[in-house]
């Protein structure tokens, strides 16, 4: 589940219970210089109950989570209602429209990948992802979750990243990992 490509790879795996999002922490300036190596792109917000991770334009994700940590507060904790509320007015203000970027989110239970163009979904499966490196980090979560391998859900998402890492020059293998659940 990608929109545009952005220079990053988020991925969020469910398994036997727990809830893990992992990102790179790579900062790329156009397509050939590296800005910075060790990017916090996966975050804790609304006390610690709920992980965010976000591919994009690094203010406009960090405006998005904000905002989205005051959705929640408004939703009292409610994931579905504070995503499709963010969604919404993500969409129809003039401002706000025209930011670059996308979000993974996941309070343990649910998750949701959410974009500016109003989607706020649900996978299918039990894993999601985002960024230029994000249909690789998907594609190996699959086949380690179909595969039956007796790794956590936080161990696929690393070993996911680290996957993409090898293929995709917009992402690196220096992983956060956060886990809820």
């Amino acid at each position: 589940m990608m929109d545009k490509l952005y220079g990053t790879t988020i991925v969020c795996v469910r398994k036997d219970g727990r809830i893990a999002i992992a990102g790179d922490g790579q900062v790329t300036q156009g397509e050939s210089c590296i800005l910075k190596g060790n990017t916090r792109k996966v975050r804790r917000i609304f006390n610690d109950r709920v992980i965010i991770g976000f591919a994009g334009s690094t203010a406009d994700a960090i405006t998005l989570y904000e905002l989205f940590e005051q959705k929640l507060k408004e939703d009292n904790g409610d994931l579905t209602r504070a995503s499709v509320d963010l969604a919404k007015q993500w969409r129809t203000d003039k401002t706000l429209r025209n930011l670059e970027a996308l979000l993974l989110a996941t309070d343990g239970k649910k998750m949701f990948y959410i974009s500016g163009s109003g989607d706020v979904i649900e996978p299918e499966d039990d894993v999601m992802a985002i960024g230029s490196g994000g249909y690789y980090a998907l594609s190996a979560a699959r086949a380690y979750l179909d595969s039956k391998v007796d790794f956590s859900a936080e161990e696929i998402a690393r070993r996911s990243i680290k996957i993409a890492s090898q293929i995709c020059v917009y992402t690196n293998d220096n992983i956060i990992c956060e886990v809820l659940g």
